[in-house]
């Protein structure tokens, strides 16, 4: 349903508030997904009226969080995003520009950043988005009492934010409305300069706005569960929502206050299609827009009366090693050296073991595919295409395992202390059907090295389940398969930082704490400097191994023929959402 460029897990996927765009004079790889896919449907006149039918591919309910502070799944913020609109719109390579709801100025003497919003930018209600709308979500990720898995220490980059989240100020000093609450400017007082704060996704700025005067009302322990987020969300995109049957469907009308235009469409109508209905659904065109489930392809690319468009998004999955706790008192991760997994050969090993090609080319026909870097190559000359990776090898993934101590007694291997190792794997259930077979080839590669890996439960952890187990810092599991959807800024210190909640390993290394600090230094403004300490934070997260980088995909949408005006193209959308009053029928 969208391009992607929020950190976040969707069904196949969690929701960070990381960043990972484009920054300043980067080298992007082209945006064109090679010549396999156009990135939109063919232009042509549209028509007033009709309603669009939209599938939302899940064998899960969704679970209607509808603010973007307290949201954590992908889902969600697809099944949103007829209303929901970022404050701001870029070009192809995720700069911002000045063609969204609101302007971003930058005032590299003063350590300010000054956000406008256009006037004529209303919500639903038909009040112009103020000021105070674009403060309030500060306080919504800052407040303990949201519990907002969505805030960052990037955020502490602003002056006053720390005192605020730690309870210390009843405000955050360092935002001012110099016009007022009710005026349409916002002053951030940052204590440095970031090389990412000219591009959307860049963490250090909240680029999502909340109807203070709708919401004002109900306290920060309250919101996630109130009406006013669950059942009624006010937004000031195209549309509004008009009927919602939980866990189903979303009916959205447009929005008569909508700054940029009249909807072509009279309704779009978003339903939960189950995976294994996703081929089917396509073939007999029940819906307008529907993902196709990349194991199905060879299904439904015959289809006749629909254009296939596609892109590779930001996004890829790697496995996850648990080596230690979130400490909710100081903010932070804290690792556990004597921790199951935290021995480096043992992971290493892991991933050797793992065939990816092969079986992404299999069961995907090459439609998802390995990735070697925990930095995708969508973003460029910050991608290190010369990273040692993990190919496939059972050969070396055997001898690391003897020469670290890991003798085999029967059919498994114990650990060096002589015990036995039983290793809990989690992995999700997703939109795609051939991820059980997948996994289960990897449990089976795994088992020829002599590990005892076992899916928790014995099957994929249902998603909701999965998205508690990791932000409750489960100990059921001893190592998982985790997606990213990412932000167009490449930076990743708000997914592997030490005091990032999303960092669901809990590694801590002062080598990756001094390596992060360094990429969104002051000194990153030089490029080169930049993405060379990019290219050594992969070697590094390679070779020790906390995390594996598995596979990306490409994002491959079937669309109605008769439609128009639906595209993937950056800079033809709202930093990567549709543009839903574009879209219509062709006359």
């Amino acid at each position: 349903m969208k391009s992607s460029i929020k950190k976040s897990i969707m069904s196949t996927t969690l929701l960070a508030s990381a960043a990972l765009t484009l920054a300043a004079c980067g080298k992007p790889a082209s945006k064109k997904v090679e010549e396999k896919f156009p990135d939109k449907t063919p232009v042509k006149a549209i028509k007033h009226g009709g309603t669009l039918k939209v599938a939302e591919e899940t064998d899960t309910p969704f679970t209607g969080i509808f603010a973007n502070e307290l949201s954590n799944t992908a889902i969600d913020q697809n099944i949103a995003s007829p209303g929901n609109e970022n404050l701001f719109d870029t070009d192809d390579n995720y700069k911002i520009t000045d063609k969204g709801p609101a302007t971003q100025r930058i005032d590299k003497k003063n350590n300010t950043i000054t956000i406008t919003v256009k006037k004529g930018v209303k919500w639903s209600d038909g009040k112009q988005v103020v000021a105070k709308d674009l403060e309030y979500p500060y306080e919504i990720l800052a407040n303990k009492q949201t519990k907002s898995q969505n805030y960052s220490n990037l955020f502490e980059n602003i002056e006053g934010m720390k005192a605020y989240h730690e309870g210390q100020a009843k405000t955050i000093s360092g935002i001012e409305m110099p016009d007022g609450e009710n005026g349409r400017k916002l002053v951030l007082h940052v204590k440095e300069l970031k090389p990412g704060m000219e591009y959307s996704g860049n963490n250090y700025i909240w680029e999502k706005a909340e109807p203070y005067h709708y919401l004002k009302d109900v306290p920060f322990a309250k919101l996630e569960s109130s009406d006013k987020i669950r059942k009624n969300p006010m937004y000031f995109g195209a549309f509004k929502m008009k009927k919602l049957v939980r866990g189903e469907s979303i009916t959205w009308v447009p929005n008569k206050y909508y700054w940029r235009g009249k909807p072509k469409l009279d309704k779009i109508v978003v339903s939960v299609l189950a995976t294994n209905s996703a081929s089917q659904a396509i073939k007999s065109k029940s819906f307008d827009v529907t993902q196709v489930i990349n194991s199905q392809w060879e299904q439904v690319k015959k289809t006749k009366g629909v254009n296939f468009v596609a892109q590779i998004p930001l996004y890829y999955n790697f496995i996850g090693f648990k080596v230690g706790k979130w400490d909710a008192k100081k903010d932070r991760n804290v690792m556990d050296p004597n921790a199951k997994m935290n021995n480096k050969a043992l992971r290493q090993a892991i991933g050797y073991a793992m065939n990816v090609d092969k079986v992404y080319d299999r069961y995907t026909h090459g439609l998802s595919f390995r990735v070697p870097t925990l930095i995708p190559k969508e973003y460029g000359d910050y991608f290190n295409k010369d990273a040692k990776h993990y190919s496939y090898n059972l050969k070396k993934a055997n001898d690391l395992l003897d020469k670290a101590g890991y003798k085999k007694k029967g059919k498994w291997r114990v650990q060096p202390n002589g015990k036995p190792l039983t290793i809990r794997y989690m992995a999700r259930v997703t939109d795609d059907s051939a991820q059980s077979t997948i996994q289960q080839n990897y449990l089976q590669q795994w088992h020829k090295i002599g590990l005892n890996v076992k899916l928790i439960g014995n099957r994929l952890t249902e998603f909701n389940t999965y998205v508690n187990n990791l932000e409750g810092d489960s100990h059921d599991f001893d190592m998982c398969q985790i997606g990213w959807h990412l932000d167009s800024e490449p930076s990743p210190s708000s997914l592997y930082s030490e005091d990032s909640p999303k960092n669901y390993t809990r590694f801590v290394t002062k080598k990756n704490n001094q390596l992060l600090k360094q990429m969104d230094s002051k000194k990153a403004f030089d490029h080169k400097y930049r993405v060379d300490k990019f290219h050594e934070w992969q070697e590094y997260m390679n070779e020790e191994a906390y995390a594996i980088p598995e596979s990306g995909s490409y994002t491959v949408y079937a669309v109605n023929n008769k439609v128009s005006g639906y595209t993937l193209k950056p800079s033809e959308t709202n930093n990567g959402r549709q543009l839903w009053y574009k879209v219509g029928f062709v006359k």
